[in-house]
């Protein structure tokens, strides 16, 4: 007779500690059920610091997480309450992104690649 491997186990775990999925953690799956990342009032007060932050340095990656900050805080959607924070990170973060895309091609200049 040969033995099985595969079902046995499944029933009869060798200790108690096994009851939980193989591949993944009981604490992922609890924070997963309690929403787990950042409320939105953390996550608009984090787009404008990143909004303000981006017209110093790094303008081109601080913009556009300022957007999607702000996108987020306000539930993705523009109807409805919005958060001051939100808005206010919206609105830098997409200014922010236009200044840093002009800076770069005025960085360019016509002349470039011509000898």
């Amino acid at each position: 007779m040969m033995a099985s491997f595969g079902n046995s186990a499944r029933r009869h775990p060798r200790s108690r500690g096994r009851t939980w999925s193989r591949w993944g953690s009981p604490l992922l799956e609890r924070s997963r059920e309690l929403g787990g990342g950042p409320d939105r009032a953390t996550l608009g007060i984090i787009g404008v610091i990143c909004a303000v932050a981006g017209f110093f340095v790094l303008g081109i990656v601080l913009g556009p997480v300022a957007i999607v900050c702000g996108w987020l805080t306000m539930g993705r959607s523009w109807g409805g309450s919005r958060s001051l924070p939100a808005l206010i990170a919206v609105v830098l973060g997409a200014i922010d992104t236009l200044l840093a895309v002009i800076w770069l091609a005025s960085a360019t200049g016509p002349g470039y690649g011509v000898f």
